[in-house]
């Protein structure tokens, strides 16, 4: 989505520069060029160590590195009044640009994907709690109180950020999107990717995207024991993230010929992969509402295919399901629930062609690349051409 962001800013006139890191999130031995124009925007990539995310300890001395290193390269390239953007990845990110903003007259923008620390606190990230995280909520919601503007994805996640002291017009909800060009729909008959797996005639229930912990797999797992004696449907994985390995387990343990695994996938075949499902899986866990928002459901939608959501009855993704009556939401721990669900769509195509079309038009009318960058520079454009007031960066 920055990528998307940046261009299409570039393209209308604005003066992009991207500070990032110069490793690859799937390879951390890659080393990037540490300047480079990408069609017409500044990259400047920085320096950081290489522990990559085997241990929180490695991890935490990349995220210290890279905020030395994205501060300092900020606080030579930034000036009076310009748009400083941070985006929570990595995490805390926010409280860095608000020391150098600050410092050099500068607006700040936060692009928060999810709320750290409660994130972790929540998810049970060793560390991650008591004073520690107290401190560390502290700093956050200071650097929330600087910006110009809080940029959020949902409106459960708007609502915990007014609740922190925020006032409310420094809050604006710009949900996350997909290319529409890019991710369209596609027949299921002939589909390359269904050719090339065998899985031609079946009933293909795929997760695509990341395996992480805010993320439930045992619900689908159990759904998958319950369906095992069904040659005509198969459960389809794709992606990783620190779940993979124990998913990987399970799938052996249980002796569950009809899940498959599959890595993630390049950016240019994202459409052919996505639509070679009949239905998609999201998950998120319940404490997690109004935290963050699963992005995978916005490419799910342009690809037209029905939502299969696991998490909580009162949550964003539900509610907007719902709505749309694009799919259906299914509560943790219902593995009986999500097989019924399933086997109804195997065996009914019309009703799983009717939630797909709901889908894609829901993504036309609220979530197409063009409407949500189209909103984010208006976003930009205001706080760009507004007068300072109190509290600003």
């Amino acid at each position: 989505m920055l990528t998307d962001l940046t261009l299409d800013l570039a393209r209308d006139g604005m003066d992009v520069v991207v500070i990032t890191s110069r490793q690859l999130i799937d390879d951390p031995r890659a080393r990037l060029a540490s300047r480079e124009q990408l069609d017409g925007i500044d990259v400047r990539r920085v320096w950081s160590t290489r522990f990559g995310r085997g241990s929180l300890v490695g991890r935490g001395l990349d995220y210290l590195s890279f905020y030395l290193g994205a501060g300092w390269r900020l606080a030579r390239l930034c000036r009076r009044d310009d748009v400083v953007v941070a985006k929570t990845d990595p995490p805390l990110i926010s409280v860095m640009a608000a020391l150098v903003a600050r410092a050099r007259g500068a607006r700040l923008v936060n692009w928060l994907h999810d709320l750290f620390p409660e994130i972790a606190e929540r998810v049970g990230v060793p560390l991650v709690k008591g004073a520690l995280a107290n401190a560390l909520r502290g700093m956050r919601n200071r650097s929330l109180q600087r910006a110009r503007c809080n940029v959020v994805i949902g409106a459960r996640m708007a609502a915990q950020v007014k609740a922190l002291g925020i006032p409310p017009e420094r809050v604006a909800i710009v949900h996350n999107w997909c290319d529409g060009d890019l991710v369209r729909p596609l027949p299921l008959e002939g589909h390359g990717v269904r050719r090339a797996l065998h899985l031609e005639g079946r009933t293909v229930v795929m997760y695509s995207g990341n395996m992480g912990y805010a993320h439930e797999f045992a619900t689908v797992l159990d759904a998958a024991e319950r369906l095992r004696d069904r040659d005509d449907i198969v459960f389809l994985l794709v992606g990783d993230g620190v779940q993979r390995s124990f998913i990987e387990q399970e799938i052996a343990r249980r002796r569950l010929g009809n899940v498959r695994m599959q890595p993630y996938q390049p950016r240019e075949r994202l459409a052919e992969s996505l639509t070679a499902a009949n239905v998609h899986l999201v998950s998120l866990l319940p404490r997690l509402e109004g935290l963050m928002v699963p992005s995978k459901f916005y490419a799910i939608a342009a690809a037209g295919r029905p939502v299969l959501f696991i998490g909580a009855p009162e949550g964003e993704l539900a509610d907007l399901i719902e709505e749309a009556r694009c799919g259906f939401q299914i509560p943790v721990g219902d593995g009986a629930g999500l097989a019924a669900r399933i086997e109804a769509l195997a065996s009914d195509a019309e009703t799983a062609r009717r939630q797909g079309a709901a889908a894609r038009q829901l993504f036309e009318q609220r979530f197409d690349r063009r409407l949500a960058t189209a909103a984010w520079e208006r976003t930009l454009r205001a706080v760009a051409d507004a007068r300072s007031v109190q509290g600003d960066a």
